[in-house]
């Protein structure tokens, strides 16, 4: 797994950084782990770790030492799943598309740094995709990142675009305005799509979800595998930008 970007963090912060690591990490992870990921001194991370053992966030291993979610960590996420807006929205917004498209669907946001899956619907045909509910990804690569990038706050979208790293190399000048013009695109045709960006042989199109006063909650993505799709793509894009319009509409008016 790639070392995230360094950027200062405040103090107040630090905590929830720690915090943050551990739960997009996937894995448990040792101290030294966390030390290499945060940037932070091993007793400034001690110190970190302390309350968030304390309140169930982060748990240690009784037999390996590593660090993961704690027991709170999933009543968290249980809630989110139960009782967020945005997910009971949309959950049968997913359901519905991967039945008239065949296709599997999911539900990505941006989230300091990153994209995140915040759900997953599979259809019944096989699809080998890194996406998978909670994890994160790149926040400038495929259709689901570029479609969230288009339509972030342009401050924002000009520091991502300044420090993300592809696969551990920066952005050359001529990658950053290509990039650019795709995002100027993707906000006039209201979606993105991509192939063989982030899983050899995938397609996928993505289309942004808004909530009141047009600010961007997340992005429906459908992802299929390219040789079975192809004269179907106008239809499935269609599928997908519907199916986002439909969300929108609900976010905004409850």
């Amino acid at each position: 797994m790639a070392v995230p970007h360094k950027i200062d963090i405040p103090q107040s912060e630090r905590v929830l950084q720690v915090l943050a690591c551990v739960a997009r990490h996937g894995q448990a992870l040792s101290a030294r782990e966390l030390v290499e990921q945060t940037g932070l001194p091993l007793s400034t991370l001690y110190r970190q770790l302390a309350p968030l053992k304390k309140w169930g966030l982060v748990q240690e291993h009784a037999q390996t030492g590593l660090y993961e979610p704690g027991p709170l960590a999933v009543q968290l996420a249980r809630g989110f799943d139960q009782h967020s807006w945005l997910m009971s929205a949309a959950r049968d917004e997913l359901a519905d598309l991967v039945q008239k498209s065949g296709e599997s669907v999911g539900l990505l946001a941006y989230v300091n740094g990153q994209v995140v899956c915040l759900d997953m619907q599979e259809s019944q045909q096989a699809l080998r995709c890194s996406f998978a509910k909670g994890r994160a990804s790149s926040s400038v690569r495929g259709a689901s990142a570029k479609a969230l990038l288009a339509y972030l706050p342009p401050a924002l979208q000009d520091e991502l675009l300044s420090q993300n790293f592809l696969e551990n190399a920066p952005l050359s000048s001529q990658s950053l305005q290509d990039l650019q013009t795709q995002l100027s695109h993707i906000r006039e045709q209201r979606y993105a799509t991509s192939e063989n960006e982030i899983d050899l042989g995938i397609w996928g199109v993505s289309a942004p979800v808004f909530s009141g006063r047009d600010k961007l909650e997340a992005t429906l993505s459908l992802m299929a595998p390219a040789q079975r799709i192809q004269q179907r793509k106008q239809e499935l894009i269609n599928m997908t930008l519907a199916a986002a319009d439909r969300l929108s509409r609900k976010l905004q008016h409850p």
